[in-house]
């Protein structure tokens, strides 16, 4: 039968955060969500593209219990201050979705020093989990889910310029940062596993989908691809379910890689998929963690 959110029985009294929600698959994964009536706080950067978003979803899902909450992932003060104000309101955690991410931009360094698509995508998300953790552990059956990609398959963790001080490559950078998600939720998922916690860790990716991530590529790029894009490409309600499944999915196990099902992984139905072998590289994954604490200033404890 495969994995179809309109089947679901509904999921009340359940708390998700989605980062990047206010657009794009961030968006959609907040509307599945809303419709199995988990209550969501809509971690953003922009609040008022996030108010925005919401007045949007409320049409969509007039029922819906929906909080905007400010996270800006480039400034590990402002993760440290989301988790601050969610911890005053919040002792339960069900759903931690690690959507928001970019893609390709021009070589930034964010205010910790951090090269931008390593700082959003991987170590900000890395500090999130880390400081939510106590709430997470205390919360019956809870995921953290992280978003990897098809480009994960090209991606090398360069210790050596992690955050390419010596030379940057825009793809490669992507791609690492990509790897470095996945990477993390299958060492996380060893850890967790090791204390015995009732939190499990995966990731999904979406395959290719038409989103504000294609901000970066050059115009006449994007104009030529739009023809081409039904044949490789789907729509960002199609690429956020591989998510939904991975934080509503009943055969969802710790450790578990979703993704659709179609040709090469770009497109199609959502389904447990393998991860290239150099992303379960456990001495790779060690050091990375290791690193991630150093750089973000926490220690990553899971022991009670």
């Amino acid at each position: 039968m495969g994995f179809n959110i309109n089947n679901l029985d509904s999921q009340k009294g359940k708390i998700a955060i989605v980062t990047g929600a206010n657009s794009g698959l961030g968006k959609e994964i907040t509307i599945g969500l809303l419709k199995v009536e988990i209550k969501v706080i809509m971690a953003c950067r922009n609040l008022e593209k996030a108010e925005k978003a919401k007045l949007n979803i409320i049409k969509k899902v007039p029922s819906a219990d929906v909080e905007i909450m400010q996270l800006d992932l480039s400034r590990l003060a402002s993760v440290r201050s989301f988790v601050k104000s969610f911890s005053k309101k919040y002792n339960q955690l069900d759903l931690l979705i690690e959507n928001a991410g970019i893609m390709i931009p021009p070589y930034v360094k964010t205010e910790d020093g951090f090269e931008s698509q390593m700082g959003v995508n991987y170590f900000g998300h890395f500090l999130l989990t880390n400081l939510l953790m106590p709430i997470l552990k205390n919360t019956e059956g809870a995921r953290i889910a992280t978003t990897s990609s098809i480009a994960h398959q090209n991606g090398r963790i360069n210790f050596n310029n992690i955050n390419a001080e010596e030379s940057y490559s825009k793809m490669g950078a992507y791609t690492q940062s990509k790897l470095a998600c996945l990477m993390f939720a299958l060492e996380l998922q060893r850890r967790l596993s090791k204390t015995g916690s009732n939190v499990i860790a995966v990731s999904s990716h979406p395959g290719v989908s038409n989103t504000n991530l294609f901000s970066h590529i050059p115009k006449l790029f994007q104009l030529l691809m739009i023809p081409l894009l039904p044949f490789f490409a789907h729509p960002p309600k199609k690429a956020a379910l591989p998510m939904l499944y991975a934080a509503l999915g009943k055969d969802i196990n710790g450790g578990d890689y979703l993704g659709p099902m179609g040709y090469k992984n770009m497109k199609g139905k959502p389904g447990k998929t393998k991860a290239e072998l150099h992303a379960f590289d456990e001495e790779v994954a060690k050091k990375l963690w290791e690193i991630s604490e150093k750089l973000t200033g926490e220690k990553f404890e899971l022991s009670n």
